[in-house]
């Protein structure tokens, strides 16, 4: 049997499994069980990048003015990007499109943005909605990568062959999010 409360059965039966003990399940409480301990080990990552943008959104044409209201929804949609990354992306896993986890995670970040697009807090220019649309699934994809290592229906050589795959692109779309953020504040 696969599970620990199935060894009564198992026992009682002559040690013959059913085909239902042999059965591994990830089931929603098992993939939510899991979401504290991510959420802990990024949130000092999540607090040093938020505030890096938090302090960078003051930057514009004329100079640098801190703008309040600018850096809290840059707070904001970094934090629904770690969200989207690490409780919404395990929590859908089974409904999100794909089979790689980067690219549920990618899904998940795209809902992420679509919420504050819809919001009106994806940025006031183009350049900043565009930039969200990199990073915000940048990120999460990255985040809910994260999960591979705890679910049950991954594999060492299948996690490394995606990372080889996903990592350079969610490097890429961050950086070019961030150019583009950057360059948003000056427009």
């Amino acid at each position: 049997p696969v599970r620990a409360s199935d060894l009564p059965l198992f026992l009682e039966a002559d040690m013959k499994a059913s085909p239902d003990m042999r059965r591994v399940r990830f089931t929603l409480f098992d993939r939510l069980k899991i979401v504290p301990v991510e959420m802990v080990l990024g949130t000092r990552y999540l607090l040093v990048i938020s505030a890096a943008f938090f302090l960078l959104s003051g930057l514009s044409r004329s100079g640098y003015s801190f703008h309040w209201e600018a850096g809290l929804v840059s707070v904001l949609n970094l934090v629904m990007a770690y969200l989207a990354g690490t409780l919404i992306g395990p929590a859908l896993l089974p409904w999100l499109p794909g089979r790689s986890f980067s690219l549920k995670g990618a899904a998940a970040g795209l809902l992420a943005f679509l919420a504050l697009f819809f919001g009106k807090l994806a940025g006031d220019h183009f350049l900043q909605i565009m930039a969200w649309l990199l990073m915000i699934p940048a990120l999460s994809s990255f985040l809910t990568m994260n999960f591979t290592g705890a679910s049950t229906y991954t594999s060492l050589s299948g996690v490394k062959k995606e990372m080889r795959i996903a990592v350079p692109i969610q490097v890429s779309a961050a950086a070019v999010g961030l150019v583009l953020w950057i360059s948003g504040l000056f427009f």
